[in-house]
């Protein structure tokens, strides 16, 4: 996944119009992040070939994590043409299959 920061947040996410931007907002220190991780690198080798996916540690990157209103980790995102299309937080997100299901609604529509 494409690690994201204040710097090119903009280019990769808010410009991008090739595919939708699947953006995985999480915190290294969260337990439930720390265990969706490594699964979400796996869907991104199932969907990757039309969803772009991406990663911000917003421990290290606060700043971005507000701009964009996430107020809980893990927090995942789908932008299309720049726009939020879809967004799913840590209410809704328990498994690998919480994920994998929030991205098939965009996918299945590709």
């Amino acid at each position: 996944m494409l690690e994201l920061n204040e710097s090119n947040f903009e280019q990769e996410v808010k410009n991008y119009k090739d595919r939708p931007v699947f953006v995985y907002f999480f915190d290294e220190k969260s337990e439930i992040c720390k265990e969706l991780t490594s699964g979400v690198q796996e869907l991104e080798k199932k969907y990757g070939s039309k969803v772009k996916f991406t990663i911000v540690n917003t421990s290290c990157i606060r700043k971005l994590a507000i701009y964009e209103k996430i107020q809980a980790v893990p927090t995942m995102v789908i932008y299309i043409n720049g726009e939020k299309a879809n967004v799913i937080n840590s209410d809704r997100i328990s498994t690998v299959e919480d994920v994998e299901n929030f991205i098939r609604e965009i996918y299945d529509r590709l």
